[in-house]
Protein backbone atom coordinates (compact mmCIF):
# COMPACT_ATOMS: atom_id res chain seq x y z
CA UNK A 1 0.00 0.00 0.00
CA UNK A 2 1.68 3.28 -1.00
CA UNK A 3 2.00 6.05 1.51
CA UNK A 4 2.29 9.47 0.55
CA UNK A 5 4.44 12.19 2.35
CA UNK A 6 4.34 15.86 1.42
CA UNK A 7 7.48 17.86 2.57
CA UNK A 8 7.82 21.34 3.38
CA UNK A 9 11.49 22.30 3.17
CA UNK A 10 13.54 25.28 4.86
CA UNK A 11 16.78 25.96 5.15
CA UNK A 12 16.87 24.57 9.26
CA UNK A 13 13.42 22.81 9.67
CA UNK A 14 11.35 20.36 7.55
CA UNK A 15 7.53 19.66 8.08
CA UNK A 16 6.05 16.33 6.93
CA UNK A 17 2.82 15.09 6.49
CA UNK A 18 2.35 11.57 6.07
CA UNK A 19 -0.98 10.37 4.62
CA UNK A 20 -2.48 6.78 3.24
CA UNK A 21 -3.88 5.67 0.21
CA UNK A 22 -7.12 7.46 1.68
CA UNK A 23 -6.17 11.00 2.67
CA UNK A 24 -6.32 10.01 6.41
CA UNK A 25 -3.00 11.48 7.69
CA UNK A 26 -1.24 8.67 9.74
CA UNK A 27 1.78 11.07 11.21
CA UNK A 28 2.13 15.12 10.99
CA UNK A 29 6.03 16.34 12.59
CA UNK A 30 7.99 19.55 12.86
CA UNK A 31 11.90 18.54 12.37
CA UNK A 32 15.30 19.78 11.88
CA UNK A 33 16.55 19.74 7.96
CA UNK A 34 19.34 17.29 8.49
CA UNK A 35 20.28 14.02 7.60
CA UNK A 36 19.77 12.16 10.36
CA UNK A 37 16.41 13.79 11.40
CA UNK A 38 15.28 12.96 7.30
CA UNK A 39 16.09 9.28 7.92
CA UNK A 40 14.36 8.68 11.13
CA UNK A 41 11.19 10.19 9.66
CA UNK A 42 11.36 7.35 6.67
CA UNK A 43 12.75 4.83 8.34
CA UNK A 44 9.31 2.59 8.73
CA UNK A 45 7.73 4.34 5.78
CA UNK A 46 7.92 1.84 2.56
CA UNK A 47 7.10 2.38 -0.74
CA UNK A 48 6.86 6.29 -0.45
CA UNK A 49 5.74 8.54 -2.61
CA UNK A 50 7.15 12.14 -1.82
CA UNK A 51 6.48 15.53 -2.58
CA UNK A 52 8.27 18.69 -2.34
CA UNK A 53 8.36 22.26 -3.34
CA UNK A 54 10.87 23.36 -5.61
CA UNK A 55 12.88 26.02 -3.04
CA UNK A 56 16.62 26.70 -3.46
CA UNK A 57 17.31 24.45 -0.47
CA UNK A 58 15.61 21.36 -2.19
CA UNK A 59 18.67 19.22 -3.92
CA UNK A 60 20.49 17.81 -0.68
CA UNK A 61 16.67 16.86 0.70
CA UNK A 62 15.60 15.28 -2.82
CA UNK A 63 18.95 13.32 -3.20
CA UNK A 64 19.31 12.08 0.09
CA UNK A 65 15.00 10.90 -0.63
CA UNK A 66 16.08 9.36 -4.00
CA UNK A 67 18.97 7.80 -2.45
CA UNK A 68 16.69 5.82 0.31
CA UNK A 69 14.77 4.69 -2.99
CA UNK A 70 11.63 6.27 -2.73
CA UNK A 71 9.91 8.19 -5.38
CA UNK A 72 10.30 11.88 -5.19
CA UNK A 73 8.63 14.67 -7.13
CA UNK A 74 9.32 18.21 -7.28
CA UNK A 75 6.18 20.90 -7.30
CA UNK A 76 6.54 23.39 -9.62
CA UNK A 77 5.97 26.83 -6.89
CA UNK A 78 4.08 28.76 -9.38
CA UNK A 79 1.53 26.31 -10.00
CA UNK A 80 0.53 24.78 -6.65
CA UNK A 81 -1.88 27.45 -6.78
CA UNK A 82 -4.27 25.47 -3.99
CA UNK A 83 -0.80 26.34 -1.59
CA UNK A 84 -0.08 29.94 -2.79
CA UNK A 85 -3.25 31.11 -2.65
CA UNK A 86 -4.27 29.82 1.02
CA UNK A 87 -5.45 32.77 3.24
CA UNK A 88 -4.82 30.53 6.00
CA UNK A 89 -1.02 29.42 5.78
CA UNK A 90 1.72 27.22 7.91
CA UNK A 91 3.81 24.69 7.50
CA UNK A 92 1.69 22.25 7.94
CA UNK A 93 -1.01 22.98 5.92
CA UNK A 94 1.67 23.61 3.03
CA UNK A 95 2.55 20.00 3.64
CA UNK A 96 -0.60 18.57 3.81
CA UNK A 97 -1.38 20.19 0.72
CA UNK A 98 1.63 18.68 -0.97
CA UNK A 99 0.53 15.28 0.32
CA UNK A 100 -2.81 15.48 -0.69
CA UNK A 101 -2.16 16.81 -4.66
CA UNK A 102 0.24 14.16 -5.17
CA UNK A 103 -2.06 11.46 -4.00
CA UNK A 104 -4.62 12.23 -6.22
CA UNK A 105 -2.53 13.09 -9.42
CA UNK A 106 -3.13 16.40 -9.61
CA UNK A 107 0.66 17.71 -8.56
CA UNK A 108 2.17 19.99 -10.92
CA UNK A 109 5.73 18.82 -11.38
CA UNK A 110 8.98 20.73 -12.08
CA UNK A 111 11.62 18.75 -14.40
CA UNK A 112 14.35 17.76 -12.31
CA UNK A 113 17.61 17.30 -14.37
CA UNK A 114 19.75 14.11 -13.82
CA UNK A 115 22.94 14.84 -11.42
CA UNK A 116 25.47 15.23 -14.27
CA UNK A 117 23.41 18.08 -15.61
CA UNK A 118 22.55 19.59 -12.36
CA UNK A 119 26.65 19.54 -11.82
CA UNK A 120 26.72 21.44 -15.10
CA UNK A 121 24.31 24.05 -14.51
CA UNK A 122 26.07 24.95 -11.40
CA UNK A 123 29.67 25.40 -12.96
CA UNK A 124 27.77 27.49 -15.50
CA UNK A 125 25.97 29.71 -13.19
CA UNK A 126 29.08 29.79 -11.06
CA UNK A 127 31.00 31.00 -14.32
CA UNK A 128 28.59 33.72 -14.57
CA UNK A 129 28.37 34.51 -11.10
CA UNK A 130 32.13 35.39 -10.66
CA UNK A 131 31.73 37.20 -14.09
CA UNK A 132 28.82 39.63 -13.04
CA UNK A 133 31.37 40.02 -9.69
CA UNK A 134 34.10 40.99 -11.64
CA UNK A 135 31.93 43.67 -13.93
CA UNK A 136 30.84 45.11 -10.37
CA UNK A 137 34.54 45.88 -9.52
CA UNK A 138 35.29 47.16 -13.23
CA UNK A 139 32.14 49.46 -12.75
CA UNK A 140 33.50 50.41 -8.79
CA UNK A 141 37.09 51.51 -10.95
CA UNK A 142 35.56 53.46 -13.43
CA UNK A 143 33.24 55.23 -10.76
CA UNK A 144 36.52 56.45 -8.75
CA UNK A 145 38.03 57.58 -12.08
CA UNK A 146 35.16 59.39 -13.20
CA UNK A 147 34.87 61.07 -9.26
CA UNK A 148 38.42 62.44 -10.16
CA UNK A 149 37.59 63.77 -13.62
CA UNK A 150 40.27 60.75 -14.88
CA UNK A 151 39.61 59.58 -18.47
CA UNK A 152 40.92 56.89 -20.67
CA UNK A 153 40.40 56.77 -24.18
CA UNK A 154 40.73 52.95 -24.52
CA UNK A 155 39.49 50.09 -21.78
CA UNK A 156 41.55 50.86 -19.08
CA UNK A 157 41.88 47.13 -17.92
CA UNK A 158 43.63 45.95 -20.54
CA UNK A 159 47.21 44.03 -19.04
CA UNK A 160 49.72 46.82 -20.20
CA UNK A 161 47.12 49.35 -18.58
CA UNK A 162 46.94 48.28 -15.11
CA UNK A 163 50.42 49.51 -13.87
CA UNK A 164 48.71 53.13 -15.22
CA UNK A 165 45.72 52.61 -12.78
CA UNK A 166 47.83 51.68 -9.68
CA UNK A 167 50.48 54.40 -10.05
CA UNK A 168 46.89 56.75 -9.53
CA UNK A 169 47.50 55.84 -6.01
CA UNK A 170 43.97 55.24 -5.19
CA UNK A 171 42.76 53.16 -2.89
CA UNK A 172 39.54 51.80 -3.57
CA UNK A 173 40.98 51.26 -7.65
CA UNK A 174 44.15 49.19 -5.67
CA UNK A 175 41.29 46.93 -4.09
CA UNK A 176 39.05 46.56 -7.08
CA UNK A 177 42.14 45.76 -8.94
CA UNK A 178 43.28 43.45 -6.31
CA UNK A 179 39.90 41.30 -6.46
CA UNK A 180 39.76 41.75 -10.11
CA UNK A 181 42.82 39.62 -10.58
CA UNK A 182 41.77 37.29 -7.93
CA UNK A 183 38.46 36.79 -10.15
CA UNK A 184 40.15 36.25 -13.29
CA UNK A 185 41.69 32.93 -11.98
CA UNK A 186 39.40 31.65 -10.82
CA UNK A 187 37.59 32.48 -13.74
CA UNK A 188 40.43 30.79 -16.28
CA UNK A 189 39.89 27.67 -14.49
CA UNK A 190 36.16 27.48 -14.45
CA UNK A 191 36.40 28.51 -18.03
CA UNK A 192 39.44 25.81 -18.77
CA UNK A 193 36.95 23.14 -17.59
CA UNK A 194 33.69 24.14 -19.27
CA UNK A 195 35.86 24.15 -22.68
CA UNK A 196 36.95 20.47 -21.60
CA UNK A 197 33.38 19.42 -21.61
CA UNK A 198 32.38 21.24 -24.66
CA UNK A 199 34.96 19.38 -26.72
CA UNK A 200 33.94 16.29 -25.25
CA UNK A 201 29.79 16.89 -26.23
CA UNK A 202 28.58 15.79 -29.66
CA UNK A 203 24.89 18.33 -28.79
CA UNK A 204 28.00 21.45 -27.73
CA UNK A 205 29.94 20.30 -31.11
CA UNK A 206 26.62 20.76 -32.92
CA UNK A 207 25.26 24.37 -31.12
CA UNK A 208 28.46 26.18 -31.53
CA UNK A 209 28.28 25.28 -35.51
CA UNK A 210 25.97 28.76 -34.70
CA UNK A 211 28.21 31.94 -35.40
CA UNK A 212 28.71 33.23 -31.53
CA UNK A 213 27.96 30.18 -29.97
CA UNK A 214 31.30 29.49 -27.93
CA UNK A 215 32.09 26.46 -25.84
CA UNK A 216 30.54 28.76 -22.72
CA UNK A 217 27.01 29.66 -24.04
CA UNK A 218 26.63 26.15 -25.97
CA UNK A 219 26.94 24.34 -22.53
CA UNK A 220 24.46 27.10 -20.97
CA UNK A 221 21.90 26.47 -23.00
CA UNK A 222 22.27 22.27 -22.77
CA UNK A 223 22.90 22.51 -18.93
CA UNK A 224 19.26 24.61 -19.19
CA UNK A 225 17.68 22.77 -21.54
CA UNK A 226 18.11 19.04 -20.66
CA UNK A 227 16.80 16.33 -22.78
CA UNK A 228 15.27 17.93 -25.32
CA UNK A 229 12.78 15.25 -25.93
CA UNK A 230 10.62 16.80 -22.41
CA UNK A 231 9.59 19.62 -25.07
CA UNK A 232 6.79 18.31 -27.42
CA UNK A 233 7.26 21.19 -29.86
CA UNK A 234 9.51 24.20 -30.05
CA UNK A 235 6.79 26.08 -29.04
CA UNK A 236 6.60 24.73 -25.35
CA UNK A 237 10.63 25.31 -25.54
CA UNK A 238 10.40 29.21 -25.83
CA UNK A 239 7.75 29.31 -23.88
CA UNK A 240 10.10 27.77 -21.17
CA UNK A 241 12.59 30.42 -21.94
CA UNK A 242 9.60 32.67 -20.91
CA UNK A 243 10.12 34.28 -24.63
CA UNK A 244 6.36 33.76 -26.00
CA UNK A 245 4.18 36.68 -25.63
CA UNK A 246 1.53 37.35 -22.72
CA UNK A 247 -2.25 36.90 -23.89
CA UNK A 248 -5.47 38.54 -22.48
CA UNK A 249 -8.39 37.22 -24.02
CA UNK A 250 -11.70 38.32 -23.18
CA UNK A 251 -14.80 36.44 -25.29
CA UNK A 252 -13.73 37.33 -28.44
CA UNK A 253 -11.07 39.94 -28.17
CA UNK A 254 -7.53 38.65 -27.64
CA UNK A 255 -4.70 40.71 -27.40
CA UNK A 256 -0.65 39.61 -26.86
CA UNK A 257 1.45 41.66 -24.41
CA UNK A 258 4.96 41.42 -23.70
CA UNK A 259 7.14 38.15 -23.51
CA UNK A 260 5.77 36.26 -20.24
CA UNK A 261 9.85 35.93 -18.98
CA UNK A 262 8.81 32.89 -16.87
CA UNK A 263 10.85 29.79 -16.73
CA UNK A 264 14.60 29.63 -17.06
CA UNK A 265 15.90 33.24 -16.68
CA UNK A 266 19.20 31.74 -17.41
CA UNK A 267 18.41 30.16 -21.12
CA UNK A 268 16.72 33.52 -22.00
CA UNK A 269 19.97 35.83 -20.78
CA UNK A 270 22.32 33.50 -22.97
CA UNK A 271 20.12 33.56 -25.69
CA UNK A 272 19.79 37.13 -25.72
CA UNK A 273 23.77 37.39 -25.56
CA UNK A 274 24.00 35.00 -28.45
CA UNK A 275 22.18 37.14 -30.46
CA UNK A 276 24.21 40.23 -29.96
CA UNK A 277 27.38 38.53 -30.48
CA UNK A 278 25.69 36.78 -33.61
CA UNK A 279 24.62 39.78 -35.22
CA UNK A 280 28.65 40.31 -36.29
CA UNK A 281 27.51 37.73 -39.15
CA UNK A 282 26.29 37.80 -42.44
CA UNK A 283 22.90 35.12 -42.05
CA UNK A 284 19.56 35.17 -42.40
CA UNK A 285 18.76 35.62 -39.02
CA UNK A 286 21.14 39.24 -39.03
CA UNK A 287 18.74 40.13 -42.03
CA UNK A 288 15.53 39.38 -40.12
CA UNK A 289 16.89 41.09 -37.21
CA UNK A 290 17.68 44.54 -38.95
CA UNK A 291 14.71 44.65 -41.14
CA UNK A 292 12.19 44.22 -37.77
CA UNK A 293 14.72 46.81 -36.06
CA UNK A 294 14.15 49.25 -38.89
CA UNK A 295 10.23 49.23 -38.07
CA UNK A 296 10.04 48.16 -34.21
CA UNK A 297 13.84 49.12 -32.58
CA UNK A 298 16.51 46.74 -31.95
CA UNK A 299 15.14 45.82 -28.61
CA UNK A 300 12.20 44.53 -29.73
CA UNK A 301 13.75 42.52 -32.85
CA UNK A 302 16.75 41.02 -30.61
CA UNK A 303 13.32 39.42 -28.48
CA UNK A 304 12.11 38.07 -31.43
CA UNK A 305 15.41 37.33 -32.99
CA UNK A 306 16.08 35.08 -29.41
CA UNK A 307 13.11 33.37 -29.92
CA UNK A 308 13.94 32.50 -33.75
CA UNK A 309 17.05 31.27 -32.56
CA UNK A 310 15.91 29.20 -29.99
CA UNK A 311 13.35 27.38 -32.36
CA UNK A 312 16.41 26.61 -34.71
CA UNK A 313 18.01 24.97 -31.91
CA UNK A 314 15.52 23.13 -30.67
CA UNK A 315 15.14 21.26 -34.60
CA UNK A 316 18.97 21.43 -34.62
CA UNK A 317 19.21 18.95 -31.18
CA UNK A 318 15.79 17.31 -32.19
CA UNK A 319 17.24 16.23 -35.72
CA UNK A 320 21.16 16.62 -34.82
CA UNK A 321 21.30 19.09 -37.68
CA UNK A 322 24.13 22.09 -38.08
CA UNK A 323 23.16 25.50 -38.52
CA UNK A 324 22.27 26.71 -41.92
CA UNK A 325 23.13 30.35 -42.65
Amino acid sequence: MPTYVGLDVHLRTCHATVMNEHGEILKQEKFPNERTELERIFKNIDDAKVAMEACYCWQPVYELLESMGHEVKLAHPMRTRIIAEAKIKTDALDSEALAHLLRANLLPTSYVPPKELRELRDLVRLRTYLVRERTRFKNKIRAELAKRGIRFTKSPFAKRRAPLLRELGIRAVDNCLFMIGALDERIGRVSSELKRKASESEDAKLLMTIPGVGHFSALAILAEIGDISRFGDEEKLCGYAGLVPSVHQSGAMKRYGRITKQGSGMLRWVIQECVWVHLQYDTWLTRFFYRLARRKGKKVAAVAAARKLLVVIYWMLKNREEFRA
